[in-house]
């Protein structure tokens, strides 16, 4: 089986090298060799020249205040070339897994959000997610019924991993810089590593090229919440007890509001994600978000 995977350098992807190893074949495509997002035809082409079983996009415009200044690149890469994935999908016979985002919720309450809620995107990033979201399912829904072989839309949130920038390696090294740091408190989520995000979409891929009545659209993080504040300590106390003697010259990690720290875009404050359509779906156990930032500061450390 040949799968095709897009975005194999970004962190999701990264993982997935690995974790859709054991599934077949998997031929990695990034910008520079036939997998760039903004070029519609030559992503087409790409599709065609390998006819996979399997098309797994890990790829996105994910630079969310960029997008405001870029919004039809954004729009090229989020939306207009997952309908071209969709559509060779649906063309070859295909399964698709497409990753998406809690940006496509305008973030008022604070209840987790549900795969059937209705989306309000605040941003850019978060409309031309949804749109991409929408092509998806447009194209490849109707195919079910004719032996399709499904596809997969995975919505997450607070992605990190031990490789690249992340969050984490943000605050350590302001924690190195600065006797005070502030951090805003009032966003709530689940911090949901890359490694995680790449287990469990391998666990459901799996079953899917089995039954492909469970396509559809999936919540999926780690489980529990919190806030970028707490998020912080957390990271800030971990590197304390790992490494007593590491250079941490913060004192203090200071809460503040959103309001407090104006950006281009958007965020919402609200970014619980129900997850308990893909555990009973796949059988997947979702591990605490702490669990996993624990490891990714050891490995960083």
């Amino acid at each position: 089986m040949k799968i095709l995977l897009l975005g194999p350098h970004g962190q999701v992807g990264w993982e997935l090298q690995r974790s859709l190893a054991p599934l077949g074949e998997v031929i990695a495509r990034h910008r520079q060799n036939g997998g760039d997002l903004s070029d519609l035809d030559a992503l087409a082409a790409t599709v065609r020249q390998i006819g996979p079983q399997v098309i797994v996009n890990a790829a996105a415009y994910t630079a969310v205040d960029q997008a405001e200044r870029e919004p039809e690149l954004a729009r090229r890469v989020n939306a207009d070339a997952p309908a071209v994935l969709a559509r060779e999908a649906a063309a070859c016979g295909a399964a698709l897994v497409h990753y998406s985002t809690d940006y496509v919720f305008d973030g008022s309450g604070d209840a987790p959000w549900r795969e059937d809620d209705a989306p309000a995107p605040l941003s850019v990033y978060g409309q031309t997610k949804l749109d991409g979201e929408r092509a998806v399912e447009a194209a490849l829904r109707p195919t079910l019924q004719a032996g399709g072989s499904g596809y997969l839309i995975l919505r997450t949130s607070w992605v990190y991993a031990a490789r690249g920038g992340n969050f984490a390696k943000t605050m350590l090294r302001l924690a190195r810089e600065r006797e005070r740091m502030t951090v805003v408190a009032d966003q709530w989520g689940a911090p949901t590593g890359a490694e995680l995000l790449a287990d469990a979409t391998a666990l459901a891929l799996a079953r899917l090229l089995r039954d492909s009545a469970l396509s559809g659209l999936y919540h999926l993080t780690a489980s529990g919440t919190t806030t970028w504040f707490d998020y912080a300590r957390l990271v800030i106390e971990e590197a304390r007890c790992m490494q007593p003697a590491h250079d941490l010259k913060v004192r203090e990690v200071a809460p503040i509001d959103t309001a407090d720290w104006p950006t281009p875009a958007q965020r919402p404050l609200n970014s619980r994600l129900d997850c308990r359509k893909v555990q009973a779906a796949f059988d997947l156990r979702l591990p605490p978000w702490q669990d996993g930032v624990r490891r990714m500061i050891r490995e960083i450390l």
